[in-house]
């Protein structure tokens, strides 16, 4: 067998794993991307049955994941060591089934997604939630490649998605589109900010998130910054300076 995304590494979750697979071979442990709520189990479950981990590569840290917030580094799990590191189509044979490894950039620069050919099946991690729209937060996350992802799931014929958090997706294509209208309304929205006046992306939270919990203005800030990113490298949005949560943005309207 194989288990994608383990999770965190609390005993009672992993005795709940190993527990539902006591009668079966652990072979693989396979993770989409480093996030601390998908792979720091699958260390556990290494020592528990000699299974390989495999999967996406090391998140590298980074200087320059220091934006204006947090650190970031935090939010990965910095001790995962793959035994394999999977890249954009390597597969994997299963219990006769066939598990093959797809870049999809975006959420982090690791993450990965797992097509399951024999049932038409994809597992996406956090690239596409079935509860959520992804977070993106640069400069590990990022709005350009999230998009291209998005596009490349677009060109694929699969039936289902089975996503790290919420309810299987029955029908992929409609919901890619739906993710695709709210990233580009909410650029649009941006953008018309922008116009408005607003310089900051924390003028810009306030008024396209209000009424939101503030305690989610963070995390709408850092995907305002990721949209703002992609803007400026598509000759929409200047920029003074390095672009970052304390910078000072305008449009190109002329």
């Amino acid at each position: 067998m194989a288990i994608i995304d383990p999770g965190p590494d609390d005993p009672r979750h992993v005795e709940a794993l190993l527990a539902a697979i006591s009668n079966e071979k652990l072979r693989y442990v396979l993770v989409t991307h480093t996030h601390r709520d998908h792979s720091p189990g699958a260390r556990a479950l290494k020592e528990a049955t000699g299974a390989t981990i495999t999967g996406c590569r090391p998140y590298a840290p980074s200087e320059s994941n220091r934006v204006g917030g947090p650190n970031l580094d935090a939010a990965h799990d910095l001790a995962y060591a793959p035994d394999i590191v999977l890249k954009d189509g390597d597969a994997l044979e299963v219990g006769g089934a066939s598990l093959e490894a797809l870049e999809t950039p975006g959420h982090t620069a690791n993450h990965l997604c797992f097509a399951l050919a024999e049932e038409e099946a994809l597992f996406t991690g956090d690239h596409v939630m079935a509860w959520a729209t992804t977070v993106i937060a640069p400069p590990d996350g990022s709005m350009s490649d999230y998009m291209a992802s998005v596009e490349r799931l677009r060109a694929r014929r699969d039936s289902v998605y089975w996503p790290g958090h919420g309810e299987p997706i029955r029908d992929p294509q409609r919901y890619l589109r739906a993710l695709i209208h709210h990233r580009r309304a909410r650029e649009a929205a941006i953008l018309q900010r922008l116009e408005a006046g607003d310089e900051t992306i924390a003028e810009i939270v306030a008024h396209i998130y209000e009424g939101v919990d503030k305690r989610l203005h963070f995390a709408a800030a850092m995907t305002t910054l990721a949209h703002l990113e992609d803007l400026i490298s598509r000759g929409l949005v200047d920029c003074a300076g390095t672009p970052g949560l304390q910078s000072r943005f305008g449009g190109r309207w002329t």
